[in-house]
C-alpha cells in the first residue's frame, strides 16, 4: 500500500472534525432593482481545499468555547460584526462535504440591521454578495445558503423575524421592503399596509420621518413577544 493510499485510509478512520459556519443576512441597497435586497458576506479561502473559492464565515470549533461563542467569535474575526440575532440553524454532516477529513458543521444564522451591516469589515478576502444567484462556493455552502433562505422565507410569513432587519422604529414601507426582499416578489402596498396596521403587535408612535418633499411617513414600533429574537436559549439545532 502506497503512502497516499495509507493517508486516505487513515483519514477515513479519524473521527469527524467539528466546525462552525454562519450565514449572515442583511438588507442592503441594490441600485439596479429599485429597493433593498438580501446580501450576505463571504470569505475567500486562502488555502486548500477549495482555495480561492468563496465560503461562509467559520472555522474549527475550539475545545474551550460553546457553539454560540464560537459562532460569535468567527463573525467578529472575519467581518467585525456582532449581530443581535444569532440562532442555531442546522447541522450539516454529509460524508463528502470535504475532500480530506470528514467535517460536521454546526451552522448558525444571523440577521443584521442596516446600521449593523454598515459596520461590516470588507477586505480583499471578505466581501458582500447578493444572496440569490451565488456562484459556486466552497464545500456545500451553496446548499447551506439555499436552506437558510428557505427557512427565512418560511419564518417571515408567520413570525416576527422581519423586525430583526429593522431598527426599533420604522415605517410601514420599510417593513414591506423587508418582506419583498426576503420573499423575492413585489407586494401590493395598499393591501400590505392595511394588513400590517391590523396586526396587534404594531404600534404607532408620535414621530415621523423628516426631510422628505411629501407628507412625512409615521414611525411605528414592534411590541410583540421577542421569541427567539435577541435573547433566550439558542441551544437546540433547528430542524
Amino acid at each position: 500500500m502506497g503512502a497516499a493510499s495509507a493517508n486516505v485510509s487513515e483519514r477515513a478512520q479519524q473521527p469527524p472534525e467539528l466546525a462552525i459556519s454562519t450565514v449572515i443576512f442583511a438588507l442592503r441597497p441594490d441600485s439596479g432593482h429599485g429597493g433593498p435586497r438580501l446580501w450576505l458576506p463571504l470569505v475567500r479561502r486562502t488555502r486548500q481545499p477549495f482555495r480561492d473559492l468563496w465560503a461562509l464565515p467559520g472555522g474549527p470549533l475550539s475545545a474551550t468555547e460553546s457553539l454560540q461563542d464560537a459562532a460569535a467569535r468567527n463573525l467578529q474575526e472575519t467581518t467585525g460584526l456582532q449581530p443581535s440575532y444569532l440562532e442555531q440553524l442546522y447541522a450539516f454532516g454529509g460524508l463528502d462535504r470535504s475532500p480530506a477529513q470528514r467535517v460536521v458543521s454546526i451552522v448558525y444564522w444571523a440577521l443584521v440591521r442596516p446600521d449593523e451591516a454598515a459596520l461590516a469589515r470588507e477586505t480583499e478576502n471578505v466581501r458582500w454578495f447578493r444572496a440569490d444567484g451565488l456562484e459556486q462556493l466552497a464545500f456545500d455552502h451553496n446548499l447551506i445558503v439555499d436552506y437558510a433562505l428557505w427557512r427565512l422565507r418560511n419564518k417571515v410569513e408567520y413570525g416576527s423575524i422581519a423586525y430583526d432587519f429593522l431598527g426599533p422604529k420604522f415605517t410601514l414601507a420599510q417593513v414591506r421592503e423587508v418582506y419583498e426582499a426576503v420573499l423575492g416578489r413585489k407586494l401590493d402596498p395598499a393591501n400590505f399596509r392595511r394588513q400590517l396596521r391590523a396586526t396587534p403587535d404594531i404600534e404607532e408612535t408620535d414621530e415621523y420621518v423628516q426631510g422628505g418633499r411629501h407628507r412625512p411617513p409615521r414611525l411605528y414600533r414592534y411590541t410583540g413577544a421577542a421569541a427567539q429574537r435577541n435573547n433566550g436559549p439558542l441551544s437546540q439545532v433547528a430542524g
